[in-house]
């Protein structure tokens, strides 16, 4: 049984790592699937894969900074599939990494925009879709950093991804007398592009690989299992979370 037959979904930051590894694992458990990203190349690969497995996907290329986007995929959504049940609010940015003093106003605002108003504009939109349908699962992606670890140089990256567990906790106070389930997913290292970027040496994997008690990272696809889990009615008494998925880095002090 596919755990989200009849079921649609949105996943932005879909061009690659954990988002495009989502986006996958909702169409093989049977979602129809509205796929967003700043890169259509990889967005239109990404629907030519699920289309070739059997799966339907459409993709839609733009800035998560953008309301008018937001609103946009939820009108695909409703549009080409006849509603909304799943948002996986993926997108995000390292930013402006770097001793704080140092940092930009600009760069700031833009790590800000992209990671927390960005998921403001999604929910926005996607919550009253989900409310025509009865109810919904929204899960945004968070990080240990800055909620449970903090790690120097990665000051408006944590600040941003914190923000998105107030955001988490106040949808879900507010819309779970209607059925909407609002839950954040807090992942450890994981082989991604953004993490190499973050992680750039060969010494320096090592050494994020070290931090977590299983002393590896994840593969997105690990991620993506967990996201399903709170995306599904599996978690249907899962509201307002942040739910660590790290490795057990943030109890880790070995």
């Amino acid at each position: 049984m596919h755990v989200l037959a009849n079921k649609t979904a949105i996943v932005t930051g879909a061009s690659s790592g954990i988002g495009r590894a989502t986006a996958g694992l909702f169409a093989q458990e049977g979602a129809r699937v509205v796929v967003g990203a700043r890169r259509q190349p990889e967005l239109q690969a990404l629907v030519e894969e699920i289309t070739a497995s059997g799966g339907s996907a459409v993709a839609l290329a733009g800035d998560v900074k953008d309301e008018a986007y937001a609103e946009a995929l939820v009108k695909l959504a409703v549009e080409r599939f006849g509603g909304l049940d799943v948002a996986f609010n993926n997108a995000g940015t390292l930013g402006e990494m770097g001793a704080t003093p140092e940092v930009s106003a600009q760069g700031w605002q833009d790590t800000i925009d992209t990671n927390l108003t960005g998921a403001f504009f999604a929910a926005k939109y996607q919550i009253p879709a989900m409310l025509e349908r009865g109810g919904g699962s929204l899960v945004f992606t968070s990080t240990f950093v800055g909620y449970t670890v903090g790690f120097p140089g990665a000051a408006a990256y944590a600040a941003s991804k914190s923000g998105l567990i107030g955001l988490t906790q106040a949808l879900a106070a507010e819309f779970g007398p209607r059925s909407v389930r609002v839950n954040a997913i807090l992942p450890g290292g994981t082989d991604t592009a953004m993490a190499r970027a973050m992680n750039g040496s060969a010494e320096a994997w090592a050494f994020a690989e070290s931090l977590h008690a299983l002393k590896r990272t994840a593969t997105p696809e690990e991620q993506a299992r967990s996201v399903l889990y709170l995306a599904s009615d599996a978690s249907s008494f899962t509201t307002g979370t942040a739910m660590l998925v790290d490795g057990g880095v943030s109890i880790n002090r070995t």
